[in-house]
């Protein structure tokens, strides 16, 4: 019987297979809801530019090296805050609701860039004008190439400040259980159980975001994305204890289905969650809970 040629990364994105052959589902795509990582190269090079200013520093009589040293400590500081609001700014920048950065991180990085550079000028004899101006140059050059913090809060029309408080709290609470998988899982050594974690990483911040845009039902949905995200994390702790010194195929597979649960289940529920009722809900959880305590027992 005649059949088609393809594969992976062929036009159809399957494997080869009989032209009366059912195809298979669409994999999720691993890249939705990913955003490039800002706080890259730019901000890593911050950190090298002052080693000059220390080096050059050793160079110099007492005063020039006290200049010089400010200067590196000054620099340093200001390539870390930029790095954190950066850092700030994109999550920020992912969220629906979200508080703006409780202190400007790039703003100071900014004016310790001005004073840092300041200083390296003071240590080069150029005198107290040019060391001035070559301070508000950089800073103004920084602003110019990381822009300033957001300085407004986002997605707050209309909700008062303490449902605000509440979505923000449930958000940062969830992904708090996310990073703890993701570090979690980094112990097994494995690229494919990261990679399915964070794909699970992805299904639930779909959740996370349909949350923050409609918060009505914010104490159900707490209490869901606590019950259920929690009981991820301890079973991705468990499961790496156990599998980083047994490499246990079964143990693998269970966890690999746990998740594939969890993330069929966050998907599925995504719209519908807000509008369910919180007895509907509650049930749920309880069937979870007594599911990966009866079926997956060295998990949980």
């Amino acid at each position: 019987m005649a059949q088609r040629f393809g594969g992976k990364y062929s036009p159809d994105g399957s494997v080869s297979r009989s032209h009366d052959a059912a195809p298979g589902p669409t994999p999720p795509n691993r890249f939705d809801g990913k955003r490039p990582v800002r706080a890259g190269a730019r901000s890593n090079l911050l950190f090298v530019v002052p080693l000059v200013f220390g080096l050059r520093a050793f160079q110099q009589p007492p005063a020039g090296m006290a200049f010089g040293l400010a200067a590196l400590g000054l620099l340093l500081l200001s390539a870390w805050l930029t790095r954190e609001g950066i850092r700030a700014q994109d999550a920020y920048e992912q969220r629906r609701v979200a508080k703006r950065p409780a202190i400007p991180r790039k703003i100071f990085g900014a004016v310790l860039m001005g004073l840092g550079l300041a200083a390296g000028g003071m240590m080069s004899d150029g005198g107290p004008v040019a060391a001035i101006l070559f301070g508000v140059i950089g800073a103004a050059l920084h602003l110019f190439s990381f822009g300033p913090d957001p300085l407004s809060d986002k997605g707050v029309a209309g909700i008062d400040s303490f449902q605000t408080d509440r979505v923000a709290r449930a958000v940062d609470e969830a992904e708090a259980y996310l990073g703890a998988m993701k570090d979690a899982i980094l112990r097994a050594g494995d690229r494919a159980l990261e990679t399915r974690v964070e794909r699970f990483s992805t299904a639930a911040r779909h959740l996370f975001r349909t949350i923050e845009g409609d918060p009505g039902d914010l104490t159900a949905a707490r209490k869901y994305l606590s019950v259920y995200l929690m009981g991820a994390r301890d079973a991705t702790v468990k499961f790496v204890d156990f599998y980083a010194q047994s490499r246990d195929a079964k143990a693998r597979a269970d966890y690999e289905a746990l998740l594939t649960d969890l993330e069929t289940t966050f998907a599925a529920r995504s719209q519908a969650l807000l509008a369910s009722n919180s007895g509907d809900l509650d049930v749920e959880i309880q069937v979870l809970r007594e599911r990966l305590r009866y079926e997956t027992p060295h998990l949980l």
